[in-house]
């Protein structure tokens, strides 16, 4: 069945999402393409889930990318991947989320699988992940933001030796890069992606999904334009911030603050 490429658990407000073609290493093929899309639609408006986590199932791929066998064989199914209707398109329904959204990659994470990972917000990987830009040697022009994300994530001549070599990164080197948050072992990745999760659960959703348009609409800005974003929305959000609520708040913080000490 079709629902069976795509994983969904929902506990205490974290969603986590799998890719589940693991005898495929986890390829995008279209049924799996327009099912994650369906799917990040459902989470984003779905009011019990505040945070999203997105894996491969097993411990060799994230995602391979897109399903090369499919590609080769059916008319039109490049075309159809890269849809910008995020009812096609999984990348544009995972950056549309207004919840969080934390790639655990568990595996490689290849071209279209590259991209898919970095449509997500936060990226922690095992060390069994590795990541490849192949797009050059398949003859595949990028159609899900790769060649303007990674850039700006790592730097352009970084970016620029991944893309014209198609060389594997280890996550050591991802995450040293700066592409990754955390590195840890295949069996400690779901618990660390889910404490992240948690943590970003307790914060006010409508707060949060704010807060992530700020950053997002801002990164896509120069630098110059992004501060006045940012001045723009947060004079008109703070006026409306009770002092009250702010000194309920700050004793909150402070008593989570020395527990994390």
């Amino acid at each position: 069945m079709a629902d069976d490429v795509i994983l969904l658990d929902v506990v205490d407000g974290v969603a986590t999402v799998t890719l589940n073609r693991p005898q495929a290493m986890n390829a995008l093929n279209r049924v799996l393409r327009a099912r994650l899309a369906e799917v990040m639609r459902a989470v984003d408006a779905d009011d019990n889930v505040r945070a999203v986590i997105l894996t491969g199932a097993g411990e060799r791929a994230f995602t391979a990318g897109l399903d090369l066998k499919e590609l080769g064989s059916e008319a039109g199914a490049l075309g159809s991947a890269n849809a910008t209707d995020p009812a096609d398109n999984p990348v544009k329904a995972i950056e549309l989320c207004r919840k969080p959204v934390i790639g655990a990659i568990n595996g490689v994470a290849i071209t279209g699988g590259f991209e898919v990972a970095l449509a997500c917000d936060v990226l922690v990987a095992s060390t069994n992940a590795r990541f490849a830009d192949t797009h050059a040697r398949v003859g595949i022009v990028p159609g899900w933001g790769l060649s303007q994300k990674l850039s700006r994530m790592i730097g352009i001549s970084r970016a620029k030796e991944l893309a014209f070599t198609g060389n594997f990164l280890d996550a050591a080197t991802a995450q040293a890069w700066g592409l990754v948050n955390h590195v840890v072992e295949p069996d400690a990745l779901l618990p660390l992606a889910r404490k992240l999760a948690g943590d970003m659960a307790g914060i006010d959703p409508g707060f949060l999904a704010n807060y992530k348009r700020l950053i997002d609409d801002g990164y896509a800005h120069s630098f110059g334009e992004g501060l006045a974003l940012e001045a723009e929305r947060s004079s008109a959000a703070n006026s409306a911030v009770a002092p009250e609520e702010v000194e309920a708040r700050r004793a909150a913080v402070q008593e989570r603050g020395r527990g994390q000490g």
